[in-house]
């Protein structure tokens, strides 16, 4: 097998490969308004209750209509996926895996039209999008060759009695996936495949900002063979069916990407025994960040400038690795924000199939989430631009805002926005900007830009992140090249993309034989 490689972005500034996504685009906004069915056990399931999935870009379309499930068809995905994992469990791991590369080639086929769906449903740009769609197809070429390694004899040390030693991995059992929307294809088809390939069996459960490509998902699983009940697709209430599956006496582990609330709470409701129940069940979270990069003096300030705005308005800032707080050296703070507002000035507005640099945010909630903290931000400090709607466009677009002078313990230099706004913070000097970059509860990502190698090996070794990024922006992490999890309320430092992560699907079984004589 050849080694891993990361997929290559398409060039979008050919003005070949752009018309080509926008004729993809074009395909599939033909198609808006079917509605789609649940699957479990490989059975279309659908409920009276019913979510509607609209483009952000124009809510007067809608993308689809999906289904709203409750206890009872949680229960139905739950049994599906107990019962199939006795046999899943069985298949080879070469078997397994083999899935996963079949699944990453239909994903290159059908790559222009997964972006496609993205670019409606969520209002991600062209190479946002695309971006995803390449996670996608890396993670589950690199989890594929993970489980071959794990599958692999495994190195232990000799019994000098001469017993015969082994160690092998073995799957946990069912599990409920809960993948955000701001990664809607790559990280709901990672967190999936991890499980699914290590012998686990699955209840996925999509956001209900992006049930499309989850849907996406299962039709290439179905493509390429998956057996029925592998994994079971429930678009459902979180409220209720989500409670329900996470304290399930049956289910053996949750993988949740998502809000620092939300993931607490499954952690707190997986932590607690109930009657049936013969394990801990292992929680894995991402949890969000606030994000900050660190501006010396002695820098190139253009090419910080370059990378704070790529990191703070890519995705219209819904990232949990977003730069969400610059925080500059006082003797080039003024020069900084200078720079800053130039870029930010340029930045257009509009619709994502038009593929302008930053489109609509994700939904209304989040619009009004976004806006109410621009007004806080406009009371803590000085808007330098932007600071609000855009007006006349029939979707959620906010301009992207720039906020300075922000103190480091205001509500905007603490508290995850997930949107296009840029607290931008004054440092003494580097020292005390590293001292404001580790004052949140959050510890995902985060970057220092620098010529001083005393500096720099300093952030290596004080700066609370799990991701650090020195001299580049904060956002951008590729599957095996940077394993992507954080400390603290920013999650479990799962690390996903990295040579860990399958453990956190599978549990060691040791074991020796004595030779009989």
């Amino acid at each position: 097998m050849n080694d891993f490689l990361n997929e290559v972005y398409y060039n979008f500034n050919d003005p070949a490969i752009a018309s080509k996504q926008r004729a993809a685009i074009d395909t599939v906004q033909s198609q808006f308004g079917k509605e789609y069915p649940n699957i479990i056990n490989g059975e279309k399931i659908f409920t009276q209750n019913k979510t509607t999935s609209l483009n952000p870009s124009n809510t007067d379309q809608i993308v689809g209509v999906f289904q709203k499930s409750g206890k009872d068809d949680a229960e139905k995905a739950m049994q599906a996926a107990l019962t199939t994992f006795e046999t899943w469990k069985k298949v080879p791991p070469a078997e397994r895996a083999n899935y996963l590369f079949k699944a990453a080639d239909v994903m290159r086929r059908r790559r222009l039209e997964i972006n496609a769906w993205m670019i409606s449903e969520v209002g991600k740009n062209y190479l946002e999008a695309d971006a995803d769609t390449c996670e996608a197809i890396d993670f589950l070429d690199f989890y594929g060759r993970e489980m071959l390694r794990y599958a692999a004899p495994q190195p232990i040390i000799p019994d000098p009695a001469g017993e015969n030693n082994e160690m092998i991995y073995i799957p946990l059992g069912v599990g409920v996936v809960i993948p955000p929307w701001n990664f809607p294809f790559a990280i709901l088809a990672g967190m999936t495949a991890a499980a699914f390939v290590a012998g686990n069996t699955v209840v996925l459960k999509p956001s209900s900002d992006s049930p499309m490509m989850g849907w996406l998902f299962m039709e290439i699983l179905e493509e390429v063979g998956l057996p029925k009940g592998v994994v079971n697709y429930l678009v459902a209430s979180g409220a209720e069916a989500g409670d329900y599956l996470v304290t399930h006496p049956k289910t053996r582990f949750v993988s949740f990407t998502g809000s620092m609330e939300v993931g607490l709470r499954i952690n707190e409701l997986a932590a607690k025994t109930v009657p049936g129940q013969i394990w801990i069940k292992r929680v894995v979270a991402e949890m969000g960040g606030k994000d900050s990069m660190v501006i010396d003096s002695d820098c190139n300030l253009d090419a910080a400038a370059q990378a704070v705005v790529a990191a703070a308005y890519g995705f219209q800032g819904q990232k949990c690795s977003a730069c969400s707080r610059a925080i500059v050296v006082e003797s080039v703070y003024d020069e900084f924000i200078s720079k800053v507002k130039a870029i930010v000035d340029t930045i257009e507005v509009g619709n994502a199939a038009d593929d302008k640099r930053m489109g609509p945010v994700v939904s209304k909630k989040a619009y009004n989430s976004i806006l109410d903290y621009i007004e806080i931000g406009k009371q803590e400090g000085r808007l330098i631009t932007g600071g609000g709607a855009v007006e006349g466009k029939n979707g959620y677009y906010i301009k992207p805002t720039v906020i300075a002078d922000i103190d480091p313990m205001a509500r905007i230099s603490q508290e995850e926005i997930f949107g296009p706004v840029l607290a931008i913070i004054r440092a003494n000097d580097f020292n005390h900007g590293l001292e404001i970059a580790n004052n949140t509860i959050y510890g995902l990502t985060g970057a220092v830009f620098t010529n001083d190698k005393a500096k720099l090996q300093k952030a290596r070794e004080e700066f609370m992140v799990g991701n650090l990024y020195l001299n580049r922006k904060c956002t951008g992490a590729l599957v095996g090249v940077n394993p992507f999890g954080g400390f603290n309320m920013s999650g479990t430092d799962s690390k996903a993309g990295g040579r860990d992560y399958l453990l956190l699907f599978l549990q060691a079984k040791s074991i020796s034989e004595k030779s009989v004589s």
